[in-house]
This record gives C-alpha cells, sequence and structure tokens, in this order.
C-alpha cells in the first residue's frame, strides 16, 4: 500500500465482513480496540454546538435591548424573542443532528498492525494506516475523560483534509493529520496504540502534547511525563 490509506470501500455498513474494516482481518493480525466518537463531545469540539448557544443568547440578547430602547411592547418583544429563540434551536439540532450521524456512521480499529478509519454519513471512506506511516500521535484530553488523538504520517503520505474531516487535527492544512476524534476512555487508547506501536516498529514511544488538556500517564516504558504532557509516538 504505497499511500498508506485507501478511499471509499463502496460497501454498506451491513455488507462489511468485520465492523468498520473492508476487508476481513489477514490471518495473524490481532484486533485490539474499536470504537466511536462520542457525539456530544463530537458536537462540541468539530461542530461547535456549545459556541453557537452563546451566539444566540447573546444576538437575543442585543435584540432584547435594541427593542428596549425602541420603546417597543411586551407582545412585540416576546414574539422577536421567539424567533430567535427557534432560528437558534434549529441551527443547533442541525449540527447537533450531523454530529450524532457522522459519529454513528464512524468506527476506529486499531490492530497490531495499523490504525483503520471507516468514517462517512452518505458517502463511505476507508483508510488504512499502517504503523510503518505513522511517525507521531498526541492526545488531548476532555474534563470527562474523552480525548482526540491526532496521527502525524510521514512526510511522503497525504490525506485530502476535506476527506478527513471532522476527523482531522484543526488548522492542519498543509500536512494533515487523521485524527480519532472525542474517543471515549482516551488515555487508555492512547496507551495501547502507543504500546501496539511499539511492539510492531521495534522503536519505544516518547510523548507529546497538544491543545488544551489534563495530565496523562505515560505510555513509554520506563519513562515518565512531564505534568501536563500527553501519551505520544515518537518514531526516533
Amino acid at each position: 500500500m504505497s499511500s498508506g490509506h485507501r478511499h471509499g470501500s463502496g460497501h454498506e455498513h451491513e455488507f462489511e465482513p468485520q465492523r468498520g474494516l473492508p476487508e476481513a482481518l489477514p490471518a495473524g493480525e490481532k484486533l485490539l480496540w474499536q470504537g466511536s466518537p462520542d457525539w456530544r463531545m463530537l458536537a462540541r469540539r468539530a461542530f461547535h454546538v456549545r459556541k453557537l448557544v452563546v451566539y444566540f443568547t447573546v444576538l437575543a440578547g442585543l435584540r432584547l435591548t435594541v427593542l428596549l430602547g425602541s420603546g417597543a411592547g411586551a407582545r412585540d418583544m416576546l414574539v422577536s424573542l421567539l424567533w430567535m429563540a427557534l432560528l437558534g434551536a434549529t441551527a443547533i439540532g442541525l449540527l447537533s443532528l450531523v454530529a450524532w450521524l457522522s459519529a454513528r456512521g464512524t468506527v476506529y480499529t486499531i490492530t497490531d498492525r495499523r490504525v483503520v478509519m471507516r468514517i462517512g454519513i452518505v458517502l463511505t471512506l476507508t483508510f488504512n494506516i499502517p504503523f510503518k506511516r505513522i511517525v507521531g500521535a498526541g492526545l488531548r484530553l476532555d474534563a470527562n475523560g474523552s480525548g482526540d488523538l491526532p496521527l502525524t504520517l510521514n512526510g511522503k503520505d497525504r490525506i485530502a483534509w476535506l476527506h478527513l474531516w471532522p476527523h482531522a487535527r484543526p488548522w492542519k492544512l498543509a500536512q494533515p493529520e487523521p485524527m480519532l476524534r472525542s474517543v471515549p476512555q482516551a488515555a487508555e487508547v492512547a496507551a495501547l496504540l502507543a504500546d501496539a506501536w511499539s511492539r510492531s516498529t521495534g522503536l519505544s514511544a516518547g510523548t507529546q502534547s497538544f491543545g488544551e488538556g489534563t495530565a496523562a500517564p505515560s505510555t513509554a516504558p520506563g519513562r515518565q511525563d512531564n505534568a501536563g504532557a500527553h501519551p505520544a509516538l515518537a518514531g526516533r
């Protein structure tokens, strides 16, 4: 596999020979973990639903201030605020639905040889990323234990950012990084990934942090992370 990934399996999920995989695992390859995004966290992080709530709340407050200044009656203010609430609820509801559908159609798989990402709502794409193509990974933890695990590919490999979104590290457009997004119990998944990567490549896992998060335990044998650092893979 020269590119380290595979586009569009072209099959419906019910016809998958094995959940989340375009074909059954080869003999000798072991399935270590499978999971999907937490759709609530995906809605918050990728679709910015919480920011949208704040936006419409501020907008409603400004609208109310203008109406009060113009001497509008209570009925006019109520009608205006109801329309604003309906608009906000529609936008937030639609984005939440897209987040739910995206999480429902996504399966992340870690084997002892690779990471597989089956993503998509209408069009299904499957990306096979062998460990030998991965040169680094990070972890950003949320307070509830879920988190994001971006994967840094070697310089020759590219996956289009638009093909990955929302399963891509934000703002990494020149060198897109596939990301296991809003994964429950992300620290445990990161430790499992680091161990599998080390066993497969024969290299030791280092540490790398990105974005906001809380401290996580070290995944490198005999090594302690600094406070605030996160498990990662460092192919050195």
